[in-house]
């Protein structure tokens, strides 16, 4: 199982996108306010810089508009982008972390060793049993790459994020046969068909994430049976879902 609370509430880019609650997204201060309202889980950008270290940011180029691959580690973090070591160092370890792998074109025909794939693999492997994990991707090829790594990763949980709009079934069908644990499903394509959906990939043994819902309908993604919200209005959601009696996750 990997969401202990029936939701288990997400913080979308530490406590959500843009700038929430005076926090910009994907910054250290962002995290650690997620985490003082008692989420179980963070969601955070994971990128590579061109000396192979994990950035934690959304785009696929600087405030400055030049593209992260072209930069190091170092003029990133002075950009204030941070690294994701230097997180995982002060984000309490109760918190789970979902890492949303952000692959490039250059993770076509790179190196393998250089590739997004392997660096997610060498990161899991440092900080293997420290905190729970999941990774998640919008490409297949990377949770799938890590499920044949398990051995080294450890029991660290899988799941294929889907785009705006993309079709439910077809998403369910893939995150099961590549042997994964989660589907992570965007709103726009679970709809009003949210409990045989969820239903559905309950039986296939899968477990289902939504992104990003308002505080309104995590509400009754809860009540249709999901298991975890991402989402950007923390405080909005925890209210909702006690409002209907259930607890925000643990």
């Amino acid at each position: 199982m990997i969401f202990d609370g029936r939701p288990s509430v997400i913080g979308h880019r530490g406590f959500g996108s843009g700038e929430q609650g005076g926090y910009r997204e994907n910054s250290i201060e962002s995290f650690l306010a997620a985490a003082d309202r008692g989420v179980p889980w963070v969601e955070l950008d994971a990128r590579r810089s061109s000396d192979g270290e994990l950035m934690l940011w959304h785009d696929p180029v600087t405030p400055a508009g030049k593209p992260i691959l072209d930069c190091t580690a170092s003029e990133l973090a002075g950009a204030g982008i941070v690294r994701l070591a230097e997180l995982l160092a002060v984000l309490p370890a109760g918190v789970g972390v979902d890492i949303d792998a952000k692959t490039i074109l250059a993770d076509a025909a790179d190196p393998r060793e250089q590739r997004t794939h392997e660096l997610i693999a060498r990161a899991l492997t440092e900080y293997r049993g420290t905190r729970p994990f999941l990774v998640t991707s919008f490409d297949p090829s990377l949770p799938a790459y890590l499920a044949a790594r398990r051995g080294e990763t450890g029991d660290v949980a899988l799941g294929l994020l889907t785009e705006v709009g993309f079709s439910a079934g077809p998403a369910v069908s893939a995150a099961a046969n590549l042997g994964l644990d989660a589907i992570c499903l965007h709103i726009d394509s679970i709809g009003a068909q949210a409990r045989r959906i969820i239903d559905g990939a309950h039986r296939a043994g899968l477990e289902v994430m939504t992104w990003t819902p308002g505080a309104a309908l995590a509400a009754e993604l809860a009540q249709a049976g999901v298991d975890a919200v991402c989402v950007d209005d923390i405080p909005g959601t925890q209210a909702a879902l006690a409002g209907i009696g259930l607890a925000s996750g643990t």
